[in-house]
């Protein structure tokens, strides 16, 4: 077809679509889709779906309410990160070290360098034991992920890799397969909702932050606003950015909710006590069958395939933006070299932890958990008092609700991860005072 034939074709094709302003604001949303979707997706990583995983092993249907509050939470929080990155055109690193200077974007990013570090390896640890239940050795399985994912960020670029983390997302949707070959009691799971059984104790409390923390990571704040810059979106194209915020947040809540579904009507029910994501999987196969073990599996490998490449990309973009280095996927290597130097660094220690004989897993997953925990209310402050700065943000500052549903957040998250750090300490005192 000449070069004629084709530009006629799409001045028709574009004079159609002013024609017809719905469809025309559907192409304009799938060309803005993505930085919502695939935040909220890599939310549901190997650490989450084992978080996911306990809860519905313990304590069956009863922690399904705290699905509602955290959709919530999660949906505002992202939404803040989305139309400061549209307002101010900078990531939140950067907008962290210009209003709050360097010594304290320094002692921010070092504790959140540690702790992505080792969710990175607990990613690579969910790869390991995803493929271990189809014969596949951690030796071989990591490495080879590894590799992978290092090709696709530096040699690829934000396009391409947009468009297979979509591929990714949509993929997290078997764990709907696996919950409903589980054969749930759909009453209990609608009781869980209306009415759960509250508990103080503090496994209960521990579980509680840590599904809250685990939906509202540090790290994803970072990515969200970093991936609306490198999309270059712009004020006019903010609903738009809105509706892909929220698909991003339902399907981070709906993966969660099967997956608890899952695993409540199989593992509570049988008394089965896991430890881990790949866990789950293979105790889910003498329940509901092979399929929905191996799609729990590939479940798994999926999630942290996608969250082993978005972690140590987050954290590389957000240290050197805050040090004023280049950074993205966009740029080559000699244009951004530390960028891809701490990425590339970051991937080694991950992947050599998990190929450490006798690497403590556990204590790993939970200890970085911990520390998400304690930092993320210092990165939720420093966004409410920005995002409320007319400075920064113009006419775009929050409204009533947005702040009271992020200072409410960032209370409870305070409060809870006070509960968690003083639990090791509680049988001390007892045994010393009791």
């Amino acid at each position: 077809m000449s070069e004629a034939a084709t530009a006629g074709l799409s001045k028709g094709f574009f004079e159609r679509l002013k024609e017809r302003p719905a469809l025309r604001n559907f192409f304009i949303f799938l060309s803005i889709l993505g930085p919502g979707i695939i935040t909220g997706s890599v939310d549901n990583d190997a650490g989450g779906i084992t978080t996911y995983s306990v809860a519905g092993a313990l304590y069956g249907y009863n922690l399904l309410w705290t699905l509602i509050p955290s959709f919530v939470a999660l949906a505002v929080v992202q939404e803040m990160n989305a139309r400061m990155g549209i307002v101010t055109g900078k990531g939140l690193a950067d907008l962290i070290r210009e209003n709050f200077g360097v010594k304290i974007t320094f002692f921010i990013f070092v504790g959140l360098l540690i702790a992505d570090i080792g969710n990175t390896a607990t990613e690579f640890a969910g790869v390991a034991g995803s493929l271990s239940i189809f014969g596949v050795s951690k030796y071989l399985s990591v490495p080879l992920a590894a590799v992978g994912v290092w090709i696709l960020v530096v040699k690829g670029d934000y396009k391409i890799a947009e468009r297979i983390f979509l591929v990714f997302s949509v993929c997290l949707f078997s764990y709907i397969i696996s919950a409903v070959l589980a054969k749930p009691d759909w009453h209990a799971v609608g009781k869980g909702f209306v009415r759960p059984e509250m508990h103080f104790d503090s496994d209960y409390l521990s579980m509680v932050l840590g599904l809250i923390g685990t939906t509202i990571a540090p790290w994803m704040q970072f990515y969200m606003q970093s991936s609306v810059i490198e999309k270059r979106l712009k004020i006019d194209e903010y609903r738009f950015v809105i509706w892909d915020v929220l698909l991003g947040c339902v399907a981070t809540v709906v993966v969660a909710f099967f997956i608890i579904v899952a695993c409540a009507s199989t593992l509570h029910v049988n008394g089965v006590v896991i430890k881990e994501a790949a866990d789950a999987a293979m105790s889910l196969k003498p329940f509901a069958g092979p399929f929905a073990s191996e799609l729990f599996a590939f479940g798994l490998f999926v999630a942290s395939v996608f969250s082993a490449t978005i972690l140590p990309l987050a954290t590389a973009f957000y240290v050197c933006e805050a040090f004023g280095f280049e950074a993205g996927i966009n740029k080559k290597i000699d244009e951004a070299p530390q960028f891809y130097a701490l990425f590339t660094f970051i991937m080694a220690v991950a992947v050599g932890i998990i190929l450490l004989p006798g690497a403590p897993l556990i204590a790993i997953t939970i200890w970085t958990q911990v520390i998400n925990a304690m930092l993320l209310p210092v990165v939720l402050i420093s966004m409410i008092l920005m995002v409320n700065d007319r400075k920064i943000m113009g006419e775009y500052v929050n409204n009533r609700f947005q702040n009271v549903v992020g200072w409410a957040t960032t209370a409870t998250l305070i409060v809870l991860t006070g509960l968690l750090l003083v639990q090791p300490v509680v049988p001390l005192f007892r045994k010393l005072f009791g």
